[in-house]
């Protein structure tokens, strides 16, 4: 709920907060490269990723991980910003050439269904031109027109339909890679779980 004192851009951003008792948890631990450079958990992504697309796609993201008030764990937070902004991009990227693939598949799939509907419809004319018996000519002309039409049903479906799910997955993550994300200590008071898929969901809160 928004009031009188709140600014409105404070208000409205999606928040998304996630609570661990190591940082270390957030990256996939067998990756040898330093935070900044490490890959993200699949949980941790799995986590953000899935509240990111459950929330108004015409809000600014904000990611809030609450970690252990130490040093050791405060020293380790330093590069989340870094490391979160790198991973998403980076994903951004392999969307976008995923999507940049599925072009020229339906590029290619266009000129090869253009030339196999050409090849039909000459084959077609030339049936109906030398059969004779009136109904084998006409299954054999409509035979040819159907086998035309159908090998051009892949590219229609790329053009029109499967680039959307690769466009807005690839502008979520370029949201991700955008998103400011802050460390907030807080001291422990009880035993916490490490991070999986069910604690995330109980341990963590979501704000929009």
């Amino acid at each position: 709920m928004v009031t009188d004192n709140e600014p409105a851009s404070k208000v409205a951003v999606n928040l998304i907060e996630i609570r661990v008792n190591d940082v270390a948890q957030l990256f996939h631990t067998l990756d040898p490269f330093p935070f900044r450079e490490k890959d993200l958990a699949a949980e941790a992504e799995d986590y953000i990723v899935g509240w990111a697309r459950e929330m108004p796609g015409n809000r600014p993201i904000e990611i809030v991980v609450h970690i252990l008030d130490t040093e050791s764990q405060g020293k380790a937070s330093r590069d989340l910003a870094e490391a979160f902004n790198r991973y998403f991009a980076g994903r951004a990227d392999v969307v976008q050439r995923d999507r940049n693939e599925l072009f020229r598949v339906g590029r290619r799939s266009l000129a090869i269904g253009a030339s196999i509907l050409a090849v039909c419809l000459l084959l077609a004319h030339f049936s109906a031109g030398y059969l004779i018996d009136t109904a084998f000519k006409r299954l054999t002309e409509e035979s040819f027109l159907i086998l035309g039409w159908v090998a051009n049903w892949r590219p229609p479906e790329i053009f029109l339909y499967d680039r959307w799910p690769l466009a807005r997955r690839r502008d979520l993550y370029h949201g991700l890679a955008v998103a400011p994300v802050q460390a907030k200590p807080y001291s422990i008071t009880a035993e916490t779980r490490p991070i999986t898929r069910t604690s995330i969901q109980s341990d963590c809160e979501c704000e929009v």
